[in-house]
């Protein structure tokens, strides 16, 4: 993509991954127990993020065994523990029909998250007289304030929490107030906080809004506040950690103390929120990236590039062939270019002017520069100038599995979400004008074949119109718009209108998936490009013999593979489906007696294509704890009887004992299982 929207950015559920402040995806907290079928729960709550409340029973979470694993993405969590044994309290929770608003849907869940930052910088400055406070605005989840002060702890965590019941339980009364910008300069004066002077310059409207906590605390703010302190339900309150961050963000200012809290209207309420995040911080790719043997990052090759281990690589390489196969049904030619390219190929293309940023110094080769690829598309356009182009050629649809290198500061790196080096699902179609509408059709229709095979079926989709300052004439972004538009109703798909939130060189539609917790993640785009055609003076002779420009697509389904595993990896919970599984059957044999007729199952199983090892060396228990640690779909156990019979019994994860079969038998319905992705 010419400029891609950040596909490898950090989806950071219930706080900010680094330092810096990252852009987060919507997250919607609603866990539907349909979407748990497949995997088997302990502990689980009903909870709700969208706009419009909802609410689920989710009984029917823990009919099955093995708890489902979360994570929570947080730069300093001082509460961190792994909830794997049985939750009684998380059980009880789920027989409820729970429901948590937003801040988009409860104004008053709004007021109640801001005023508790403001009772929590108050907090602070009461128990740190030294402590100067910036910003403390409300989140998606809840609240955080930003102060110059020391390194905080737990223990500081906690005192902050019990001054804060204090000030709620005084019941103070929040008041506003309007002063004139010389009146607030003397004021912020006399309380010596220079962050707060600066916020003050900031400001351009007057007069100047002041809350006052009760007489005893006041804040530059423009609100809204609930009426008093006693509105807030101290017991639905809790701080949850603490992270560095620069002061406006900028790594070249201070380094601040960022306190993150969550508040709800109830505790009941608040219990939901955390027994859900308990869940997602089981869920962290990284944690079962490492459990699982997947893959890792490594310090002495540096941070944000990606080592894939033979388990991932094995997943990885049934994603790549799957996505190909798919491409190669809807008319696409497949390409593989280079990773660097002469310096000037990325100043026709602009990168060099709009994107340095971003990408890596130069090398200097023969006393020529080359550059790493930030992008593929000029490597396309290249291979599209390669020769003469009728109008009767086009459309033409290249893609790429195309590795590409983008410098990410090394505090926002964060796993396979934010990396330095990574594989995108790179496609760019060639065509006509007329020809728009029904590609981007093509392209939504490649996008669901691809989506739904991995378990995606809820989408949030929108189309971007034209942005103030932008390339080409209104006549071509009206028609390209107008093209996007028909082809999203011809689909039938729902999805919104970014007015103004299109690229600067075409308007574009992004997509959302949705995963089993009902987070969403940004994934798919697809972008009309009136710039680089241009740029690289691309053109195609029409029926008159005269040279024409094509409109060029930019297209990404999964965006990139690296993201797009972390949020299969927290999608499955490590729980891949049978047809995904690095191993699909393990062979256990009761004693090492049987041990020969194990490695006969194996040789046959993998003969037959089905990915399979044999594990021995421990007792039969412990040898199926282990597999079930890993997460093996199917064992297969292997005793006299078995070897008497040319058999094996089985035990699937997902449906139990499914008792015992021939080994012709078990390997058919593997393949048949593989070919239908279902399980056994």
């Amino acid at each position: 993509m010419f400029v891609l929207q950040r596909m490898a950015t950090s989806h950071s559920l219930f706080g900010f991954a680094s330092s810096l402040p990252l852009k987060t995806p919507t997250s919607d907290l609603f866990l539907k127990s349909s979407q748990f079928n497949q995997f088997p729960a302990k502990s689980l709550v009903s909870v709700s993020g969208r706009l419009a409340e909802s609410q689920v029973n989710s009984n029917s979470l823990y009919k099955k065994r093995n708890g489902v694993s979360t994570s929570s993405v947080v730069a300093i969590d001082l509460t961190e523990t792994a909830i794997i044994t049985e939750d009684k309290d998380a059980v009880e929770a789920s027989e409820q029909n729970i429901v948590l608003p937003t801040n988009g849907s409860s104004e008053r869940l709004l007021r109640i998250r801001h005023t508790c930052a403001h009772v929590m910088a108050m907090a602070v400055q009461r128990l740190f007289p030294d402590a100067k406070v910036t910003i403390g605005p409300w989140i998606e989840n809840g609240f955080y304030y930003d102060f110059d002060i020391e390194p905080l702890t737990e223990k500081d965590l906690k005192k902050i929490k019990k001054e804060m019941d204090r000030i709620i339980g005084r019941n103070l009364p929040l008041i506003r107030e309007e002063v004139s910008r010389d009146e607030a300069h003397k004021r912020i004066m006399a309380i010596n906080e220079p962050y707060k002077m600066e916020i003050l310059d900031s400001i351009k409207e007057e007069p100047i809004t002041i809350y006052h906590i009760g007489d005893e605390w006041w804040d530059l703010c423009a609100g809204p506040h609930v009426e008093s302190t006693g509105n807030i339900n101290r017991k639905a309150v809790e701080l949850e950690s603490v992270a560095g961050a620069y002061w406006r963000g900028d790594e070249t200012k201070a380094m601040l103390q960022r306190i993150y809290g969550t508040a709800w209207e109830s505790e009941a309420q608040l219990k939901a929120y955390l027994h859900f995040k308990e869940e997602a911080k089981r869920r962290d790719h990284r944690r079962l990236g490492q459990d699982l043997d997947l893959f890792s990052i490594q310090d002495e090759a540096g941070g944000g590039l990606v080592f894939w281990h033979p388990k991932g690589a094995i997943v990885r390489h049934i994603i790549e062939d799957s996505w190909k196969n798919v491409h190669l049904e809807h008319g696409y030619e497949l390409l593989y270019t280079p990773h660097v390219a002469r310096a000037d190929l990325w100043k026709i293309s602009g990168h060099l002017d709009f994107y340095r940023e971003n990408m890596y110094d130069q090398m200097n080769i023969e006393d020529e520069f080359y550059q790493l690829r930030p992008m593929n598309c000029p490597y396309h356009i290249l291979v599209y100038k390669r020769k003469r182009h009728s109008y009767r050629d086009l459309p033409i649809r290249v893609a790429e599995l195309g590795t590409v290198y983008r410098y990410e500061l090394s505090g926002s790196l964060h796993g396979l979400f934010r990396v330095r080096g990574f594989t995108q699902d790179d496609g760019h179609i060639f065509c006509l004008e007329d020809q728009i509408k029904d590609e981007i059709r093509g392209v939504l229709d490649l996008t669901e074949d691809i989506l739904l095979q991995f378990g995606f079926s809820k989408y949030e989709v929108n189309l971007s119109t034209r942005p103030d300052k932008a390339v080409g004439d209104d006549n071509i972004w009206e028609r390209a718009t107008s093209a996007l538009r028909d082809a999203l109703n011809d689909k039938g798909w729902n999805y919104q209108i970014d007015e103004g939130g299109g690229a600067f060189y075409g308007p574009k539609i992004d997509l959302k998936i949705e995963d089993a917790l009902g987070r969403k993640w940004q994934c798919s785009t697809i972008q009309v490009d009136l710039n680089l055609p241009q740029r690289f003076d691309i053109t195609y002779v029409d029926s008159h013999s005269e040279k024409k420009r094509p409109i060029m697509i930019h297209r990404a389904v999964l965006g990139s593979l690296e993201r797009f595993f972390g949020v299969l990896i927290e999608h499955y919970a490590g729980d891949f489906p049978l047809w995904l599984s690095p191993i699909q059957a393990r062979v256990l044999p009761v004693t090492d007696t049987q041990l020969d007729y194990c490695h006969k199952v194996y040789d046959k199983l993998k003969a037959n294509g089905i990915r399979t090892e044999v594990c021995h060396g421990e007792r039969l228990p412990k040898l199926i704890r282990n597999a079930e640690k890993q997460k093996i779909p199917l064992m297969a156990v292997v005793g006299p009887k078995e070897v008497e019979t040319d058999t094996v019994t089985v035990r699937s994860r997902f449906g139990g004992e499914l008792g015992t079969m021939t080994v012709d038998d078990f390997i058919n319905r593997i393949k048949s299982a593989t070919q239908n992705r279902t399980s056994l």
